[in-house]
């Protein structure tokens, strides 16, 4: 299941919630946690259930490439994983649908397209990364239709995910076997298209906002000013941009299995820091802290299960 991986894709669902202004809709009444919880849980069964799939289709592959996987190694049977994710898959559709219907189908659409790449896109030069991120850019509007018209005032925010992850997949298509430096230069222009994407969505936001003089800092507006959040948003950025360039560059010098492999992993929990970078853009300071708390998590759960 990725629990490592889990994680990243729980802090997406945060971010979009930041993006939707859900924790802003009403400051004097106690915020409802439930479609939080409820959107956090269907990430998490959509997410696991996606992997668990990847496994189950990949189990004749990963007897020569990927023998320590559960499947090859005998822990597990294909019908054991097969049952497992299609729960996985039925229980984080459900959740959303619990909250309302736009999440609901957004939730389906996730399911519908990892299963597609888990089967089919995977292998597919262009196919692959486009399919692999539009599972992420669906992921963080699944956290925006926690306001069931966010989607359509955000949808557009889903292509910058699409971007990103597309990069790491083209990355990743030389872990086993070593890589080509072309991908990984075109991968590099990625990034940096996400990161000035970010940073000019952060800019463009607290500009809106503070002329409208409805910004805030999620409990107290008065104090803001519209510099704060774009000086966190670089702040976070450039952690961001470190955790994902320093591994890449390395990549780029030596394009062998192993140091592609690091790169890899790095850019999959980068998504954290890259996550509360959202969060900063719209003024959600606390919640971006409270998302960066999940990096240290995921690290730790990326030493004792696999990320890639």
């Amino acid at each position: 299941m990725r629990p490592a991986n889990i994680v990243t894709a729980v802090s997406d669902v945060l971010a979009g919630i930041a993006i939707s202004g859900f924790l802003l809709l009403d400051m004097e009444k106690d915020v409802s946690w439930q479609p939080v919880l409820l959107l956090c849980l269907s990430t998490i069964g959509l997410y696991g259930g996606g992997v668990v799939f990847n496994d189950v289709f990949d189990a004749e592959l990963d007897k020569k490439e990927r023998p320590e996987r559960p499947i090859p190694r005998g822990d597990v049977t294909i019908n054991q994983a097969s049952i497992l994710g299609l729960l996985l898959l039925v229980g984080g559709i459900l959740a959303a649908f619990r909250w309302q219907l736009t999440s609901g189908l957004l939730a389906t659409g996730i399911a519908v397209a990892a299963l597609v790449y888990d089967k089919y896109s995977k292998h597919h030069k262009i196919a692959g990364p486009l399919n692999m991120g539009l599972c992420r850019g669906l992921n963080l509007l699944l956290g925006i239709s926690v306001v069931p018209l966010g989607v359509q005032s955000w949808w557009w925010l889903g292509t910058i995910p699409i971007i990103y992850i597309a990069a790491i997949t083209l990355i990743s298509r030389g872990e086993v076997h070593g890589g080509s430096r072309k991908h990984i230069y075109l991968a590099a222009v990625m990034y940096a298209a996400v990161i000035i994407s970010i940073a000019l969505f952060a800019g463009n936001y607290a500009g809106q906002e503070n002329l409208n003089k409805k910004i805030g800092w999620g409990w107290d507006i008065t104090n803001f000013v519209w510099w704060k959040p774009m000086a966190f948003t670089i702040l976070f950025l450039a952690l961001f941009s470190m955790m994902i360039y320093i591994p890449l560059v390395k990549a780029m010098k030596q394009p062998n299995g192993p140091n592609i492999g690091k790169s890899v992993k790095a850019g999959v929990l980068g998504l954290i820091l890259m996550n509360a970078s959202w969060a900063c853009a719209v003024g959600q300071l606390p919640l971006a802290f409270i998302m960066l708390l999940l990096l240290p998590l995921s690290i730790i759960l990326a030493k004792a299960f696999a990320v890639t």
